[in-house]
């Protein structure tokens, strides 16, 4: 009598294991047959009289005895095996009997045998009926609770977009209130029976639907409050299990929202018209702020709950991709809006020292190899970048940026992070970019302070930063620099920033004296340019050549064929002397570098000062 009141489930679990026990019989019987085939007389006469020992028959030439792995039987019973134990089939009949009752409820409502409102709330209670049975089979351990929740939420999802947007008979504000809601309901799920799929599907399905009610023109504050629901739940659902697709699936919904509002906005402020009300942009930078602390305390979370394990590529974005995007969604609004540019980059500013200062609190936790410092680290330097210039201006955030590396790569010796050393590089290299693209597209300034001292500063720090990095080798237990740069080859990139900065710095000092000699001053300071270029190849090689610097050497090879695409455009483009002399200067560049080149692996007849400088080559004296 028992057996009447077993599930679908059970039954098949219990003809699973029939069929196990089965196989092991028919493994045991093939066993001892071929055991008894050598002594066949032996065990026919010690055999029972009434045992039937059945005749040896050779096997069959076509099929061996012993079916390979790969065989198409074998295969099939894998196949089998699998869809029993996923219980597929019985999911598969259970999802078709429930859309049948769900299609039934939408072709009533369709074919007006009800009217909407009724058949809008039969749906929803249909849904609703469907998840708590889902919760109600989690808690039977049952396989098809997966079936029914996931049902359940996509059918509700569904049924609010187009109650609201065909038929119209759900107002927005329930709409959404529905969404978040059913979101709640399925992290619930999750969290009580910790499984993966309940918030998975509420989560997403919440975070599409709301997206598509009436796209492309939602009342966007109450949209971001449905997408900042998603995020947090999103966070969540990776505290179950490693999710990116789920979160990275949210975020770029967001950020595409935060794009579409901007963008309107933009064009309505460009239009001078007034914007519609559901573009609401007195309500678009209180809710970029309030997403932006929520995604900064999100991405905190993340990487405090990562611990020691290895930090996810969503939780290191996360910080970047929040100041960035919100930076410049923000600033497309402001200056379309005519609002104050230098109060949107102070308050970025003080936001990057807000990621600075998560940084240190990150680093002082004593954990070996300050996992997430750099993720913040890189969000500050980033944002810092960004605003720095448009509050003082390019010429004069690139020193101060410049100063920033350099502080940053002392930082990354005491925290041990190799990480943070990298991003110090790139900062260097940024500031140095910045500097000379100013320089290059609006000219020399005319304050001659404003063309020497940034440039003297910047090449300064440039520099520091390099000696430095020669005298600290990088941290022991970097992935960066234990695996891909075991010669810190990479701190080469501050050298060169050095090296820039300079020639800036020259070439500033060399435009207002030569501009002002007479007609041929454009010429003149182009054919400098180029002077100045070689003279520092020659003295780079020079210093390498005393100092058997090999990383010095190749910094000169590089700054010599510069020289020679430069002096080449003089010969295309001037004349006269100032041509002469630029040949002239890349001709005994050149001639140096030769000969420095052959002597090159001779004996030095100057001692090395500096015996801790990495990729040095020292010749050992005739006493050793």
């Amino acid at each position: 009598m028992g057996n009447k009141n077993l599930t679908v489930e059970e039954k098949v679990d219990r003809l699973y294991e029939h069929i196990e026990s089965l196989s092991r019989r028919v493994a045991d019987l093939e066993g001892r047959r071929a055991a008894s085939i050598p002594g066949k007389s032996t065990y026919a006469s010690t055999s029972r009289p009434e045992t039937i020992v059945p005749p040896s028959h050779p096997p069959r030439s076509g099929k061996p005895e012993n079916a390979a792995a790969g065989d198409p039987d074998s295969l099939s019973d894998e196949v089998i095996h699998w869809a029993s134990r996923a219980s597929l089939f019985p999911r598969l009949a259970t999802l078709c009997f429930l859309m049948v009752v769900a299609l039934i409820l939408r072709t009533i409502t369709d074919n007006g045998i009800v009217n909407p409102l009724l058949g809008m709330g039969l749906g929803m209670g249909y849904a609703a009926a469907l998840m708590v049975a889902g919760w109600y089979l989690y808690r039977r351990s049952s396989s098809l609770a997966p079936v029914f929740v996931a049902c359940g939420a996509i059918l509700i999802s569904s049924i609010v977009v187009e109650t609201h947007a065909r038929f119209g008979s759900l107002p927005l504000v329930p709409a959404y209130w529905t969404l978040m809601a059913t979101g709640a309901a399925m992290a619930f799920v999750s969290r009580q029976f910790s499984v993966f799929l309940p918030v998975s599907v509420g989560t997403l399905g919440m975070c599409l639907a709301g997206a598509a009610i009436d796209y492309p023109d939602p009342f966007f504050p109450y949209l971001f409050m449905v997408l900042l629901t998603a995020n947090l739940l999103g966070y969540y659902a990776g505290t179950l299990r490693r999710c990116g697709w789920l979160r990275w699936t949210v975020l770029l919904v967001t950020l595409a929202m935060f794009l579409l509002w901007g963008m309107r906005l933009a064009a309505v402020a460009a239009r001078k018209n007034d914007p519609a009300p559901t573009l609401a942009p007195e309500w678009f930078l209180p809710v970029l702020a309030a997403v932006g602390v929520a995604f900064l305390v999100i991405a905190i979370l993340g990487i405090v709950r990562s611990h020691r394990e290895k930090l996810s590529a969503f939780d290191f974005c996360l910080p970047t991709i929040n100041v960035v995007g919100s930076y410049l969604a923000a600033r497309v609004v402001v200056g379309g809006s005519a609002g104050s540019a230098l109060a949107l980059s102070l308050v970025a500013i003080l936001f990057s020292l807000l990621h600075f200062g998560a940084a240190f609190w990150l680093a002082m936790r004593k954990i070996e190899g300050v996992p997430g410092t750099n993720s913040f680290v890189v969000a500050g330097s980033a944002l810092l970048g960004l605003a720095l210039p448009a509050a003082l201006g390019s010429v004069w955030a690139a020193p101060v940026l410049g100063v920033a590396a350099l502080g940053l790569v002392i930082l990354s010796d005491r925290w041990g992070s190799g990480a943070v050393r990298v991003t110090s590089y790139l900062l260097q290299v940024y500031a140095v970019v910045s500097l000379a693209l100013n320089f290059l597209t609006n000219g020399v300034p005319a304050s001659p302070l404003a063309g020497t001292v940034p440039s003297a500063v910047l090449a300064a720090a440039a520099l520091v930063h390099y000696r430095w990095c020669r005298r600290h080798v990088p941290p022991a237990r970097s992935p960066l620099f234990e695996i891909y740069d075991t010669g810190d080859l990479s701190g080469a990139v501050t050298l060169l920033a050095a090296l820039t900065g300079s020639f800036f710095l020259l070439r500033a000092i060399a435009w207002w004296i030569i501009l002002p000699a007479g007609p041929g001053g454009p010429e003149t300071f182009q054919c400098t340019q180029s002077i100045i270029i070689n003279l520092a190849a020659l003295g780079l090689g020079l210093y390498a050549f005393r100092t058997r610097n090999r990383e010095i050497r190749n910094v000169a090879i590089l700054v010599i064929a510069v020289g020679a695409v430069k002096s080449t455009s003089d010969l295309l483009g001037t004349k006269g002397v100032p041509l002469v002399l630029s040949v002239f200067s890349f001709g005994l560049a050149a001639a140096t570098q030769s000969i420095t080149l052959s002597r090159w692996h001779r004996p030095s007849p100057m001692p090395v000062p500096e015996s801790r400088e990495p990729d040095k080559e020292t010749v050992p004296s005739l006493g050793e």
